[in-house]
């Protein structure tokens, strides 16, 4: 099976997760899926299809919508069981680190001054 996602990759995800995630969530498969919820909820929270244009993009907006999309998706990963994770506060304190830099991400991305200088409008 192959990466579908378009804006980050199963490893990019896989390097945020930690250890002590669930072997069944933590696979090419499971990160396909939450790839893909993470980038339709930024297209709709943004009001702006950036998968449809994502080959027109900057290196810099890229980079962004992979931090963004990485960071939901591992957050994913780690909800999905955390019975081998150290502790519950363990799994919740790196799931507030994503979400944490995921919203920060998400509100640059939803500017309509931030949109129009990233698509070069």
């Amino acid at each position: 099976m192959a990466d579908t996602g378009i804006f980050a990759t199963t490893a990019e995800v896989q390097r945020k997760v930690g250890a002590g995630v669930s072997a069944t969530a933590n696979v090419e498969a499971f990160i396909n899926d939450f790839m893909c919820q993470a980038e339709s909820l930024i297209n709709v929270y943004c009001r702006y299809n950036f998968s449809d244009n994502y080959s027109t993009l900057n290196v810099d907006v890229k980079c962004l919508l992979k931090e963004v999309a990485s960071n939901i998706a591992a957050i994913y990963v780690i909800q999905y069981d955390f019975t081998n994770i150290n502790s519950r506060t363990e799994a919740e304190d790196r799931i507030n680190v994503l979400r944490d830099a995921a919203l920060r991400g998400l509100a640059i991305l939803r500017d309509k001054k931030n949109q129009d200088f990233m698509t070069g409008e």
